[in-house]
């Protein structure tokens, strides 16, 4: 349990390492200019491509649980 805390602390210290990284390269490029249309359509892109993964990893798990993955290698 203690090794899973750790692992999540670092992987989200990458993370953030990450956000932080893409802003800083963002902001430093010079003349590239977003509009505000282009800023929501980045923005809805980005959050519906995150949900869709974890809306599909969910449907993963939810599978795996409910034993939907053990029907199909029966049949060989």
């Amino acid at each position: 349990m203690k090794a899973a805390i750790l692992l999540a602390f670092f992987l989200g210290g990458l993370l953030l390492a990450a956000i932080i990284y893409a802003i800083d390269v963002w902001l430093s490029i010079q003349g590239g200019t977003i509009s505000e249309h282009g800023l929501l359509a980045l923005a809805l892109g980005a959050g519906g491509t995150l949900l869709l993964g974890v809306v599909l990893m969910g449907l993963v798990f939810y599978s795996r649980r409910k034993g939907y993955d053990d029907e199909v290698g029966k049949h060989d």
